[in-house]
């Protein structure tokens, strides 16, 4: 039995022994194995590399390879992951070449972590001021109209949760709430479907409470921008019955 396990003993020193002597990959063979798998869009392989090499000493290298496993969780529609990676690029390395992309990317990630307008919309908010620091920072990038984009369909989910809260507050009767918040929307002169359903709200619930001059200014401008809407023709009759 003791000579079994002497051997055994033998046979595991022997196997470490061999694995030291083993020859490490090069940093430079690491990049490239880790680029082909990459290009091969085996994302989860070649972020393990990748992660490697960004805890070496800081270098090209490190940099380099602190981008792309970011980028692989990207294309993994791993963007909680991937933007983590994108703030590390961006404070590791502020000077960078490409630190634009860190910045542009981190907002993208946001944007795709925004959740629909009926829930909280911190994500939303974070990825408006993502992209206002990068249109800041740089203006004359040819992602600048991009990056506009982005923040307004950001804005205009902000205003589709708005409308949802006043919604919620007319169903449940609290009129005053709702019209807070309708209000505020109608304040904006926009001229889309959310304006639109906040004007007839805005304009119903004043004559709800008797307010008719609001009201009468809400339904006048809901008849000035949308002159064929169901709810102007809608409220057109309510307001008949008062002007009698």
């Amino acid at each position: 039995m003791r000579k079994y396990i002497l051997l055994m003993l033998i046979a595991v020193f022997c196997l470490v022994a061999c694995s030291s002597n083993k020859p490490q990959l090069s940093t430079e063979a690491k990049l490239k194995n880790a680029d082909e798998l990459f290009a091969k869009k085996k994302y989860s392989r070649a972020a393990v590399i990748y992660e490697e090499i960004s805890f070496e000493r800081k270098s090209a290298a490190t940099a380099y390879a602190t981008m792309k496993v970011a980028d692989c969780y990207f294309n993994m529609n791993k963007f909680s992951e991937a933007r983590a990676r994108y703030e590390q690029f961006i404070n590791s390395f502020p000077d960078h070449a490409n630190v634009a992309d860190a910045y542009f990317r981190k907002g993208e990630c946001l944007f795709e972590e925004s959740l629909p307008p009926q829930y909280d919309q911190t994500e939303t908010i974070n990825c408006i001021e993502a992209f206002r620091t990068f249109i800041d920072r740089y203006p004359n990038d040819p992602r600048y109209e991009k990056a506009l984009d982005y923040i307004h369909q950001c804005q205009y989910k902000l205003l589709e949760k708005q409308y949802l809260t006043g919604y919620i507050y007319y169903k449940m009767k609290d009129y005053s709430s709702a019209l807070m918040y309708f209000d505020e929307i109608a304040a904006l002169g926009n001229t889309d479907e959310l304006d639109r359903k906040a004007l007839y709200y805005s304009a119903k619930l004043h004559l709800e409470q008797n307010n008719h001059d609001k009201a009468k200014a809400s339904y006048e401008l809901l008849k000035i921008r949308y002159p064929d809407s169901k709810e102007a023709k809608n409220l057109a009759r309510k307001f008949a019955k008062l002007d009698k």
